[in-house]
């Protein structure tokens, strides 16, 4: 049988890499894209390899890095810029095969499993040519990770940079990978790297020679998922270019002009953004089964939970009760908040009972609303989002108005994926 080959092409520090292209007298200096240093979204959203040598890091406050690094310069982003360069960049790589999988706006998954014999003689080699392209056309410099499934690709590409090849292969995967510490490992976040931790699992070995019901104890259905990764048991296909990925969740937050405190700033701010999630599954044509709520304090800590729904709606009202019963549960509603995400889970294509009774009919959905929401829907795709809303979100010191429009907190578009050609 044949092997297969992935490249995972990153490119490197994508965000500073391209404000640079018009700053060259900066390059050997300290840089960093920030958000807005007089707002509360000043924190650091890429920085060049000479910040990242000092400490500087993503997601952080500006004062933080500038604590670690005084001379730091600061640049804004130009988002449209960088959708520029993506577009450039996978059409280099569309060259070579048609099976290229954008994973973020800097990073993509390329299947050359059946192509690269038509162009060098091996995916190696073809990793070292795009990468000589890619240079030559945009100044970027990506590095490429080669093996046999997508999970290792992208470890591969994290393993050395800027601008190198890196070859996981079967032979020499547990050398390589396996010494690595386990919160190196794709999807294996900060909490889940503690529970590991505390199990005595350090490094990626460790997460492979693991008991797979040990892991699902600790992290879910995760646990043993991450484990088959470790093990080199990845067989996810690389999705053709423009080919949709199943919508497996929807969600909007924002960081906010100022700290939400109280019932009322609450409640403002969920309605806002469970308008907007609702408006987008009904774009595509979904429902959703629960919802889940995210919040940030002033210290930056962050809760999550979540709730089954009665009925599978698509509704905004639907969603922003639920969201409410949640933080009423699990909020003190005077403590300060800084950021709030609302995300619809359990997505489903047709609207059904989620919590049954033998005693009550099933939920119904409500015709008078879905047609009102649609007609929202209609008067927005016209004129703009910023047409029609509630008005008890219309006037306010929170900065909702952009939030109504569709414009995420930074601390939200550091994770922002994307799906398809954008």
């Amino acid at each position: 049988m044949e092997e297969r080959w992935v490249l995972h092409c990153d490119c490197n520090s994508f965000y500073a890499s391209v404000e640079l292209l018009a700053h060259p007298e900066l390059r050997q200096k300290c840089v960093a894209v920030c958000g807005d240093p007089e707002s509360r979204h000043g924190i650091i959203l890429a920085k060049n390899e000479p910040a990242k040598k000092l400490g500087v890091k993503t997601a952080e406050t500006i004062w933080q890095a500038k604590r670690k690094c005084p001379d730091l310069v600061l640049l804004p982003p130009h988002r449209e810029l960088y959708r520029k360069y993506y577009r450039i960049i996978n059409t280099i790589y569309q060259r070579y095969t048609d099976r290229v999988e954008p994973f973020s706006i800097d990073e993509s998954w390329l299947d050359v499993t059946g192509s690269w014999q038509l162009f060098e003689k091996s995916p190696a080699a073809l990793a070292d040519r795009l990468r000589a392209e890619v240079k030559a056309a945009t100044g970027l410099t990506i590095s490429v990770g080669v093996s046999f499934n997508k999970v290792f690709a992208k470890l591969g590409s994290d393993y050395k940079k800027p601008d190198a090849t890196t070859l996981i292969s079967r032979q020499n995967y547990k050398d390589i990978l396996w010494p690595l510490p386990v919160g190196q490992m794709l999807f294996v976040g900060r909490s889940a790297e503690e529970k590991l931790q505390g199990l005595g699992v350090r490094t990626i070995g460790g997460l492979a020679a693991a008991e797979p019901a040990m892991l699902q104890s600790a992290l879910g259905k995760l646990g043993p998922e991450i484990g088959r990764y470790a093990r080199g048991e990845d067989a996810e296909p690389v999705r053709r270019w423009g080919e949709a990925e199943p919508v497996k969740s929807v969600g909007n937050g924002m960081t906010f002009k100022r700290n939400l405190s109280g019932p009322a700033d609450i409640r403002h701010a969920l309605t806002v953004l469970a308008d907007e999630v609702a408006a987008r599954l009904r774009r595509h044509g979904v429902w959703a089964g629960a919802v889940q709520v995210t919040v940030r304090d002033t210290q930056l800590k962050t809760i999550t939970r979540q709730k089954q729904l009665p009925q599978a709606t698509h509704l905004a009202r639907d969603l922003a009760e639920g969201c409410w019963q949640l933080m009423q549960a699990n909020w003190e509603m005077q403590k300060p908040i800084r950021m709030l995400t609302v995300t619809a889970l359990s997505i489903t294509t047709e609207p059904f009972a989620v919590q049954q009774s033998f005693f009550e009919d099933a939920p119904r959905t409500d015709p008078k609303r879905e047609k009102l929401e649609q007609s929202l829907d209609a008067i927005r795709q016209k004129y703009g989002r910023a047409a029609i809303g509630a008005g008890s979100i219309l006037k306010n010191d929170l900065g909702l108005g952009e939030l109504a429009i569709g414009s995420p907190g930074e601390d939200e578009d550091l994770d922002e994926k994307v799906k398809g050609p954008l």
